[in-house]
């Protein structure tokens, strides 16, 4: 009978050690930061004495939110995609890990290496609060890592884990500048493009203005009209090199410079968002329409999008 019970007793010891879940005290990066190697595709966590490594190509964490229920997955595989877990027998630094030569001291003192397993990554963009009123800034993309199914090859052997969370790794966004003077060019009749743009590689343009919004008298109260993806088309564009006046206006977009990204104007609301307004004042004979744009959120192909704010001056236009 006894015989018996230590074998249960055995058995459920035996489960409790391979549940999926890491245990506190054995491995436990909660609370630790993500960090990177400059010179290698290495991200890593450090405990005092430990080091949690992965190693896989930085071109893996594309700055495009991944589809709900659908994250990027990779197969470990111990060569392109790799992760390791050390102890130390001292404190350990950033040198430990990133370094081409690591410091003599500490030495490890025991490594797991993942032999199997996936690493599914969930990423999404990360929105602040920007300077105008209302509006939302893009600073970077947030990657979940976790680990499935991992396998870790140890000296006492194998440990299995069905579920081992890495945590977030955070890339930063490309800043779109909005570096534009407010000046604002008309093409052609007023119902075509009006835009600003920057000679270091920028443009926010309106295509297909709503002819009723620019006329030569002054207004009482603002004229206003809505964004669609034909009646005044908001589109911000960023390019990869310089811009000049020559570009705009013509009936297709030139290939160079190239555009790097793109950003569509989401189609209004009456009285809540999308709105064009614009308030006319006459000096001399000519007249001065300033054009704002209100509760405007612009969107790319990825589903990625930003707020503008309450009220976003896009720019004045003399005619």
């Amino acid at each position: 009978m006894k015989r018996v019970l230590s074998l249960l007793v055995f058995v459920l010891l035996l489960n409790g050690c391979n549940d999926g879940n890491l245990t506190v005290g054995t491995i436990d990066f909660s609370n630790a930061t993500t960090q990177s190697c400059s010179t290698t595709n290495v991200i890593y966590k450090l405990n005092t004495q430990e080091a949690l490594i992965l190693q896989m190509p930085s071109t893996d964490f594309v700055n495009v939110p991944t589809v709900v229920g659908s994250p990027t997955i990779k197969t470990i595989d111990n060569v392109t995609y790799r992760v390791i877990y050390r102890s130390y027998n001292g404190t350990i630094a950033s040198d430990n890990i990133c370094s081409a030569i690591p410091p003599s001291t500490p030495t490890v003192t025991d490594q797991w290496t993942a032999t199997a397993g996936t690493i599914q990554i969930i990423t999404t963009p990360i929105s602040v609060t920007g300077t105008n009123a209302g509006s939302t800034v893009i600073t970077g993309y947030n990657h979940n890592i976790i680990f499935k199914n991992i396998t870790f090859s140890r000296t006492s052997g194998n440990q299995v884990y069905q579920t081992f969370t890495f945590g977030d790794y955070v890339t930063p966004a490309t800043t779109l500048p909005f570096a534009f003077n407010q000046t604002l060019t008309q093409c052609g009749s007023l119902t075509s493009q009006i835009y600003n743009y920057t000679t270091g590689g920028e443009a926010l343009t309106l295509d297909n203005l709503d002819p009723t919004l620019i006329q030569r008298s002054a207004t009482t109260t603002p004229r206003t009209s809505l964004l669609s993806a034909t009646t005044n088309k908001l589109t911000y564009r960023l390019y990869n090199g310089l811009l000049t006046s020559s570009y705009f206006c013509g009936t297709t977009l030139p290939q160079s410079p190239i555009i790097i990204q793109e950003w569509i104007g989401a189609t209004g609301v009456t009285g809540v968002s999308g709105i064009v307004s614009v308030t006319t004042v006459k000096n001399g004979s000519a007249y001065i329409h300033t054009i704002t744009l209100n509760n405007v959120t612009l969107t790319n192909s990825d589903n990625t999008s930003f707020n503008l704010g309450t009220s976003y001056i896009f720019g004045t236009l003399t005619n």
